[in-house]
Protein backbone atom coordinates (compact mmCIF):
# COMPACT_ATOMS: atom_id res chain seq x y z
CA UNK A 1 0.00 0.00 0.00
CA UNK A 2 1.15 3.56 -0.74
CA UNK A 3 -0.53 7.25 -0.23
CA UNK A 4 -0.84 8.42 -3.83
CA UNK A 5 -2.21 11.70 -3.42
CA UNK A 6 -4.59 14.18 -2.22
CA UNK A 7 -7.70 15.43 -4.33
CA UNK A 8 -9.70 18.71 -3.76
CA UNK A 9 -13.12 19.63 -4.92
CA UNK A 10 -12.59 22.55 -7.01
CA UNK A 11 -15.47 24.94 -8.76
CA UNK A 12 -13.19 26.42 -11.79
CA UNK A 13 -10.67 23.86 -12.56
CA UNK A 14 -8.76 26.67 -14.88
CA UNK A 15 -8.78 28.95 -11.63
CA UNK A 16 -7.63 26.70 -9.68
CA UNK A 17 -4.68 25.90 -11.73
CA UNK A 18 -3.51 29.49 -11.76
CA UNK A 19 -3.76 29.40 -7.84
CA UNK A 20 -1.64 26.55 -7.59
CA UNK A 21 0.81 26.68 -10.57
CA UNK A 22 1.52 30.58 -9.27
CA UNK A 23 1.52 31.24 -6.10
CA UNK A 24 2.65 27.73 -4.76
CA UNK A 25 5.05 27.01 -7.99
CA UNK A 26 3.78 23.27 -8.88
CA UNK A 27 4.53 21.86 -11.66
CA UNK A 28 1.50 19.59 -13.69
CA UNK A 29 2.28 15.77 -13.56
CA UNK A 30 -0.89 14.91 -15.16
CA UNK A 31 -3.61 16.99 -16.91
CA UNK A 32 -7.53 15.42 -17.90
CA UNK A 33 -9.32 18.15 -17.84
CA UNK A 34 -11.40 18.51 -14.82
CA UNK A 35 -8.37 16.67 -13.19
CA UNK A 36 -5.17 17.83 -12.60
CA UNK A 37 -2.59 15.93 -10.60
CA UNK A 38 0.46 18.42 -9.64
CA UNK A 39 4.29 16.33 -9.42
CA UNK A 40 4.10 17.10 -5.49
CA UNK A 41 0.91 14.41 -5.50
CA UNK A 42 -1.98 17.10 -4.97
CA UNK A 43 -4.76 16.55 -7.72
CA UNK A 44 -7.69 19.15 -8.66
CA UNK A 45 -11.08 17.63 -9.46
CA UNK A 46 -13.89 19.98 -10.82
CA UNK A 47 -17.47 17.50 -10.61
CA UNK A 48 -15.86 15.99 -7.71
CA UNK A 49 -19.52 15.17 -6.55
CA UNK A 50 -19.32 13.37 -10.48
CA UNK A 51 -16.12 11.36 -9.32
CA UNK A 52 -17.50 10.36 -5.86
CA UNK A 53 -20.31 9.71 -6.66
CA UNK A 54 -22.64 11.66 -3.97
CA UNK A 55 -24.75 14.46 -4.71
CA UNK A 56 -23.66 18.37 -5.28
CA UNK A 57 -25.73 19.62 -1.80
CA UNK A 58 -23.37 16.86 -0.02
CA UNK A 59 -20.13 18.55 -1.21
CA UNK A 60 -19.72 21.11 1.50
CA UNK A 61 -17.60 24.83 0.89
CA UNK A 62 -15.56 25.78 3.99
CA UNK A 63 -15.28 22.75 5.83
CA UNK A 64 -12.54 23.90 8.43
CA UNK A 65 -11.43 19.99 9.18
CA UNK A 66 -8.13 19.40 6.72
CA UNK A 67 -5.64 21.85 5.12
CA UNK A 68 -2.61 22.08 3.29
CA UNK A 69 0.85 22.44 4.51
CA UNK A 70 3.45 23.83 2.44
CA UNK A 71 7.18 25.16 4.11
CA UNK A 72 9.14 28.44 2.49
CA UNK A 73 12.15 28.91 2.97
CA UNK A 74 11.67 32.66 2.05
CA UNK A 75 8.93 33.15 4.24
CA UNK A 76 8.99 37.13 3.93
CA UNK A 77 8.86 37.16 0.25
CA UNK A 78 6.08 34.35 0.07
CA UNK A 79 4.35 37.00 1.99
CA UNK A 80 4.93 39.80 -0.24
CA UNK A 81 3.79 37.56 -3.04
CA UNK A 82 0.51 36.83 -0.99
CA UNK A 83 -0.33 40.41 -1.19
CA UNK A 84 -1.12 39.70 -5.09
CA UNK A 85 -4.08 37.15 -4.53
CA UNK A 86 -7.55 37.69 -2.92
CA UNK A 87 -7.22 35.14 -0.22
CA UNK A 88 -9.13 34.93 2.93
CA UNK A 89 -6.87 34.80 5.71
CA UNK A 90 -7.88 32.84 8.66
CA UNK A 91 -6.13 35.33 10.67
CA UNK A 92 -2.52 36.71 10.79
CA UNK A 93 1.07 35.62 10.92
CA UNK A 94 1.47 33.93 13.99
CA UNK A 95 4.85 32.34 15.31
CA UNK A 96 4.26 28.90 17.16
CA UNK A 97 6.09 28.18 19.95
CA UNK A 98 8.94 26.11 18.68
CA UNK A 99 9.78 29.12 16.46
CA UNK A 100 8.45 28.31 13.24
CA UNK A 101 6.07 31.47 11.71
CA UNK A 102 2.79 30.56 9.46
CA UNK A 103 0.15 32.39 7.42
CA UNK A 104 -3.16 30.23 7.21
CA UNK A 105 -6.04 31.30 4.66
CA UNK A 106 -8.32 29.73 2.03
CA UNK A 107 -7.75 28.56 -1.55
CA UNK A 108 -10.14 29.65 -4.28
CA UNK A 109 -12.68 26.38 -3.21
CA UNK A 110 -12.69 27.24 0.66
CA UNK A 111 -9.55 24.69 1.66
CA UNK A 112 -7.15 25.88 4.25
CA UNK A 113 -3.58 26.17 3.12
CA UNK A 114 -1.24 26.60 5.94
CA UNK A 115 2.64 27.49 4.71
CA UNK A 116 5.30 27.86 7.39
CA UNK A 117 8.72 29.01 7.12
CA UNK A 118 10.83 26.29 6.24
CA UNK A 119 11.83 24.18 9.62
CA UNK A 120 15.48 24.46 8.14
CA UNK A 121 15.22 28.34 8.13
CA UNK A 122 13.69 28.73 11.67
CA UNK A 123 16.82 26.83 13.12
CA UNK A 124 19.50 28.53 10.88
CA UNK A 125 17.76 31.54 12.47
CA UNK A 126 17.98 30.51 15.65
CA UNK A 127 21.85 29.99 15.45
CA UNK A 128 22.37 32.83 13.63
CA UNK A 129 21.20 34.66 16.84
CA UNK A 130 23.94 32.76 18.46
CA UNK A 131 22.51 29.78 20.07
CA UNK A 132 23.94 26.55 20.42
CA UNK A 133 22.35 23.53 18.88
CA UNK A 134 21.63 22.37 22.17
CA UNK A 135 20.00 25.57 23.10
CA UNK A 136 17.95 25.59 19.89
CA UNK A 137 16.87 21.64 20.85
CA UNK A 138 15.75 23.10 23.97
CA UNK A 139 14.02 26.07 22.61
CA UNK A 140 12.25 24.20 19.50
CA UNK A 141 11.46 21.08 22.17
CA UNK A 142 13.36 18.76 19.63
CA UNK A 143 16.20 16.25 19.66
CA UNK A 144 19.63 17.70 18.57
CA UNK A 145 19.55 14.45 16.14
CA UNK A 146 16.15 15.82 14.35
CA UNK A 147 17.14 19.28 13.97
CA UNK A 148 20.72 18.05 11.96
CA UNK A 149 18.36 15.83 9.75
CA UNK A 150 16.10 19.01 9.11
CA UNK A 151 19.12 21.15 8.51
CA UNK A 152 21.00 18.90 6.47
CA UNK A 153 17.95 17.69 4.55
CA UNK A 154 17.59 18.75 0.55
Amino acid sequence: MRFTGTVLSVADIHAARKFYEDLFNLDVYQDYGINIMFTCGVCLQQEFDWLVHLPKEKITDYPNNMELCFEEEHFDAFLKKLEDYEVQYLGDVIEHDWGQRVVRFYDLDGHIIEVGESMKMVIQRFLNTGLTMEEVSVKMDASVEDLTKLLNAA
